[in-house]
């Protein structure tokens, strides 16, 4: 595979600083803060329905916050759209992938080029070697590959714009055991990479525990517990989580 050194980088890429965001009169997210670091995953969990996805739609720019700020390299995103963030290095895998169903898997892939340079408009070979499953259905259209082949796709779409930070929203979601493990080894790797951060939502506890470097536990819009593995064993993750 590709071989880069992994930087030194230790300035948060993102910071959510005290984030408010409603659904019209209904408070999703209060006073949420969180970090994200270069060749780091932080990993936010929850119960259903506390606002782990509402903050990610808030940091992407799909959903305009009330209240708090986000920073993204140290700079505030304010009102900036969803595009310009995408150009400025946020890539998002939604939460049911929305791949495109007619298009090919490699037009699907290359709807990544959008806010890339010219320069820049080819896919990277690493993303092959990640999910070497792409590469063999180039030509197949993405609504005829499983839902595993899908996430594959969605993750590979993301990463043909050479995001600095790279979320992800509960990539294991109805995905085959084989297909979790691979995903979860391309997260390793572009971890070990040290060129972005990763910020992953998600319900499968033992894949969250074993890729996450820090943890932030939600419940009913607030960040309730939160920090490195060492300090959020396993315990204290599933205790908050059950509650």
């Amino acid at each position: 595979m590709l071989d880069r050194t992994a930087g030194s980088e230790t300035t948060p890429m993102l910071e959510a600083k005290n984030v408010d965001l409603y659904y019209g009169a209904a408070q999703a997210l209060r006073g949420v803060s969180l970090t994200a670091e270069i060749g780091k995953v932080t990993c936010v969990m929850g119960r259903n329905g506390v606002g782990k996805s509402s903050l990610l739609r808030a940091i992407v720019g799909q959903k305009p916050i009330s209240g708090g700020e986000i920073l993204l390299d140290g700079k505030v995103l304010g009102r900036m759209p969803a595009y310009d963030r995408t150009r400025a290095g946020i890539a998002y895998v939604p939460q049911g992938r929305e791949i495109f169903p007619l298009l090919t898997v490699k037009e699907n892939l290359e709807t990544g080029f959008a806010p890339l340079a010219r320069k820049e408009r080819f896919i990277p070979d690493y993303i092959f070697e990640l999910f070497p499953v792409l590469n063999d259905m180039l030509g197949r259209r993405g609504g005829d590959l499983s839902g595993g082949q899908q996430q594959q796709l969605a993750i590979g779409r993301a990463l043909v714009t050479r995001p600095r930070l790279l979320v992800l929203d509960e990539p294991t979601e109805g995905i085959q055991p084989s297909i979790i493990k691979d995903i979860g080894r391309a997260i390793q790797w572009l971890r070990g990479q040290g060129t972005m951060a990763i910020l992953l939502v998600e319900q499968y506890f033992d894949f969250a525990h074993e890729l996450a470097d820090t943890f932030a536990v939600m419940d009913r819009g607030e960040v309730v517990a939160s920090g490195t593995q060492a300090e959020m064993g396993s315990e204290t993750v599933r205790a908050h989580l059950t509650v």
